[in-house]
């Protein structure tokens, strides 16, 4: 991101960019400041966009090859066209040896690192990995854009914050516009604002679940699952976050079991250590045992869709049933 940040700030451009990665919301911030520092505002006749997995190569590369009119780049725009995972060739093939006065720009959300096209856009442009940021990183930032506003926050109010939304960017913005908007008289933001208005992620609601589950409130925890199916969330992603809590619970326990602890547990398996923490404290509710069956039954559920035709929908709430009973 640094050297992409040098690019745009000295305005020396490569021929091609590639911008991919979990973290949508850095990605399509930098793609928004590379796009203005390339293209001037209204400029139509030196500026093509395509989208979408049925682009035709051949005009893309026609239009790559046309001379600016009245401008330094012609900019060509790939947004979501799946051909860093194939079908890639002829793009790479024309990207080895392109046209100097033209930039593309390739914006994915899914790579092959070891496709051709990969490796031509490494050699002769850049490629900018977006990642998920630490918790660290992600705490400057939030306090940064609060501070921007004239405000203040609590320590707990911004655990209570991140705790709600998790890790992705694109989430806590929308959060925090919330919370602008709803202390827009207010200096500082405390607990209760966040506990007010910020809105509890589909996997903090899962580990919630999850909890009741342990603590064998039947009720509460098929409650979530329906309130979570009445919120469109599918059973499949349901399972999925199940599976990824139970796998996470383990992992955590035999980490603990090896002499690890809190922040190191947290590196270790790339999560914020406000998420460690709420799994070790949920960990005081299963043996390693339970866990590991947990898992198997998961697996079952699933099996129980894909193979033997059972409904999504029974096979995860015959699962909640099982744990919380």
């Amino acid at each position: 991101m640094q050297q992409l940040a040098q690019d745009i700030e000295n305005r020396t451009f490569k021929r091609c960019y590639l911008l991919y990665g979990d973290e949508d919301y850095l990605r399509k911030q930098y793609k928004d400041k590379l796009l203005k520092a390339l293209v001037a505002e209204g400029d139509t006749m030196n500026f093509n966009r395509y989208e979408g997995k049925d682009i035709n190569i051949g005009e893309v590369i026609d239009q790559a090859e046309t001379m600016p009119f009245f401008a330094d780049k012609r900019v060509i725009y790939i947004e979501d066209s799946g051909l860093l995972k194939s079908g890639g060739e002829q793009l790479a093939d024309y990207l080895a040896e392109s046209a100097p006065d033209t930039v593309m720009i390739l914006n994915e959300s899914n790579v092959d690192k070891r496709s051709r096209l990969f490796k031509v856009v490494t050699n002769a442009g850049r490629a900018v990995e977006f990642v998920k940021q630490q918790e660290e990183t992600l705490r400057k930032w939030i306090l940064g854009k609060i501070k921007k506003e004239g405000k203040s926050i609590d320590i707990r109010a911004l655990d209570i914050l991140l705790e709600r939304t998790g890790t992705d960017m694109t989430t806590i913005s929308t959060e925090l516009e919330k919370l602008f908007s709803y202390t827009m008289n207010k200096a500082s933001i405390s607990t209760t604002d966040v506990e007010d208005i910020v809105t509890v992620s589909t996997s903090s609601k899962v580990f919630d679940m999850i909890s009741a589950m342990a603590e064998k409130k039947q009720s509460a925890a098929l409650e979530m699952y329906h309130d979570l199916l009445a919120h469109k969330e599918t059973p499949f992603g349901i399972l999925a976050l199940i599976t990824r809590q139970f796998n996470m619970m383990l992992q955590i326990s035999e980490l603990l079991e090896g002499g690890s602890y809190g922040k190191r547990i947290a590196d270790t398996l790339g999560i914020p250590s406000f998420a460690e923490q709420k799994y070790e404290r949920q960990l005081k509710n299963f043996s390693k045992k339970t866990l590991r069956r947990a898992l198997d039954s998961c697996a079952a559920a699933d099996e129980n869709v894909k193979i033997k035709g059972m409904l999504p929908e029974l096979s995860v709430e015959l699962l909640i049933i099982e744990y919380s009973s």
